[in-house]
């Protein structure tokens, strides 16, 4: 068995990183991209390695000399064919030069922008079918060729770009750019269809074209070997390239990486994140439907201003226009916020450090609430804010990340002593939704905001109502020149097409999203209930947000707990850390998500825990 590797393209979309270096020398986590490759060849045994090489073929040439030697290789031989035409041709020519070669023996071919596992070398050696290519189940990530498969894995077809349906992906397959071919195969089948294919459309073609020929004579010619979506990655962009080197970085590193992402998993299939914070029983599917119903219509038309946004917001909330904004997601308006804020703010520790971090115009003034097991009253609030004379308070009930909670028996009271004293009140209810039935309110109320003038409402609808990817949140105050001040900082478009369709109907389903919010609390019970009850050397703090913040025992540390459930069972938590108020390394934050979710939560830490 030898491999065959095609590396003579440019690489243009990587820009920077091929400017003078091929694709294939591209680092991901200290390592290339053709280092990687070469390990994989020689661990299963692999003793003769053929690169095809084009674009800077002696700067390729020079570099696996200097990192590979006999002893390293382990008696695996490499041997070059230049392409010469590399800039006028594709990889269709690129095979077709290593023709001579294909036929001496069996071969594993290979694309060289791949990052992938060794395993999947170890099992096309394995495999008995002569004929394989690598597949994996397509998800919505994927790019470029595709396959159907038979009930005994025959490819029965081979998809281009023009043939692909996205409403038949189910069935689809995504090729790898891995495949064995028998010599037997590549005698009398495959280089005689290359030649053909080539004299026909000529040699700026690639080699797939030839295969979707040669699949649709003959099922039973050529085999799919399916794998994992988490067994390899393309590389073609620079973006490409921090998705792969996050999926293949490895322990603490892995971990650190995802942490700086701050979104986007579904790139990474099969994650559980349980560390953004979303409700997972809302919108329901009939919701869902009728946005889909729209798309095209959204997708192609311009979305209202500001001041349509804040009429659809001001109907879901029965607060007059004048009075609220529409942000896109609350992040947008906390940033506003911080350009209209100035002099002391109360900030009780620990805090959404997005606050903090956009209020670069006052001097904070901490209410440190570790000492008291995250837990604080408003009479606690108000006796900072006189000694120190803040000039804001920064109030977020429930408070992220202690989940501690302060009814409105205790909230109207400290606003009113509040307003005599001239303090300004930032009060956001991202999470109060979540709140048991009985406990649940909202500030976001006409006669409130206009009973107190110095009170300013931040919600995030991104949150609660299920929907982060519409990015919404709202600002409400009884200062109508605030609010229009507050429009002016932000673009006039700065919410899309779709958000303004879910303000637009969200109406009709606010009875769904009640029962919804009484489910997270139902579950959140549940599920903290299950935590104590398993002894696992966790304290769980009381809340009544979506989320539950938990210190635990010395026998590990949050990020050595947080590593073990990325690596081992997929599961992304919250390692708080870095945060202010945590800094002895012992405290997490888990998301509420369904019961199904936090089952296979509470088992994995039972098996880390325990095991």
């Amino acid at each position: 068995m030898q491999a065959l590797m095609l590396a003579a393209g440019m690489g243009k979309r990587l820009g920077r990183y091929t400017k003078n270096a091929t694709k294939c020398m591209v680092p991901v986590n200290g390592k290339t991209l053709i280092e990687y490759a070469i390990e994989a060849l020689v661990k299963n045994g692999i003793k003769k390695m053929v690169i095809v090489v084009g674009y800077k073929a002696d700067v390729l040439i020079d570099f696996i000399h200097s990192k590979f030697n006999k002893k390293n290789l382990n008696g695996m031989e490499i041997q070059f064919i230049e392409n010469k035409v590399y800039d006028r041709t594709n990889n269709i020519y690129s095979l077709y030069m290593a023709r001579e070669e294909l036929c001496k023996d069996d071969t594993i071919l290979l694309e060289s922008d791949l990052i992938f596992k060794p395993e999947i070398i170890t099992s096309l050696i394995k495999s008995k079918d002569p004929n394989l290519a690598v597949l994996s189940r397509f998800e919505s990530w994927m790019d470029g060729t595709c396959a159907l498969l038979d009930e005994k894995n025959n490819i029965t077809e081979i998809l281009d770009k023009a043939r692909f349906n996205w409403f038949e992906t189910k069935d689809y397959y995504k090729t790898v750019n891995i495949y064995k071919f028998s010599k037997e195969f590549s005698k009398n089948y495959y280089i005689p269809f290359l030649e053909a294919y080539q004299k026909a459309f000529g040699k700026n073609e690639y080699y797939e074209q030839a295969l979707k020929v040669l699949s649709f004579l003959s099922s039973s010619s050529l085999k799919g070997l399916p794998v994992s979506g988490d067994d390899w990655y393309e590389i073609d962009d620079p973006a490409d390239l921090a998705i792969a080197t996050t999926r293949f970085a490895k322990g603490k590193d892995k971990l650190h990486l995802l942490q700086k992402t701050y979104g986007g998993y579904w790139r990474y299939p099969g994650l559980k994140d349980f560390c953004y914070l979303v409700n997972p029983y809302f919108p329901p599917q009939k919701m869902i439907d009728e946005i889909q119903a729209s798309f095209k219509v959204l997708l192609t038309q311009y979305p209202s201003g500001a001041n349509q946004m804040s009429l659809l917001a001001g109907k879901i909330f029965n607060i007059i226009p004048e009075h609220i904004a529409v942000g896109n997601g609350a992040a947008e308006l906390i940033s506003s916020l911080g350009k209209k804020v100035s002099g002391k703010v109360a900030v009780v520790y620990p805090t959404f450090n997005e606050y903090p971090e956009r209020f670069t115009n006052c001097q904070i003034v901490p209410i440190d609430t570790s000492k008291n097991n995250f837990s604080y009253t408003a009479a606690d609030i108000l006796s900072t804010i006189k000694k120190q004379g803040a000039d804001w308070l920064l109030l977020i009930n429930p408070d992220n990340p202690s989940g501690n909670f302060l009814p409105k028996k205790e909230v109207l009271p400290l606003l009113k002593e509040l307003k005599k004293i001239g303090t300004k009140v930032i009060f956001d209810e991202s999470f109060i939704d979540f709140a048991e039935s009985e406990e649940r309110y909202t500030l976001l109320d006409e006669n409130v905001l206009s009973e107190f003038d110095n009170l300013i409402v931040v919600k995030s609808i991104s949150k609660s109502f299920g929907v982060p990817g519409f990015r919404l949140g709202v600002l409400a105050t009884a200062n109508a020149d605030f609010i229009t001040s507050i429009k002016k900082t932000n673009a006039i478009w700065n919410i899309n097409s779709f958000a303004e369709y879910y303000l637009q109907i969200y109406e009709k389903y606010s009875k769904t999203y009640s029962a919804a919010c009484d489910s997270i609390a139902e579950e959140r019970e549940r599920f903290s209930k299950a935590l104590k009850a398993a002894k696992l050397g966790i304290s769980v703090y009381p809340s009544q947000a979506n989320y539950l913040l938990c210190k635990l025992d010395k026998k590990i540390s949050a990020e050595k707990l947080a590593e073990t459930l990325l690596v081992k069972y997929k599961i992304f938590i919250k390692d708080l850390s870095s945060k202010r108020g945590f800094e002895s390394g012992q405290f997490i934050r888990l998301a509420v998500r369904d019961q199904n979710d936090n089952d296979l939560l509470l088992c994995a830490l039972k098996e880390i825990l325990k095991g």
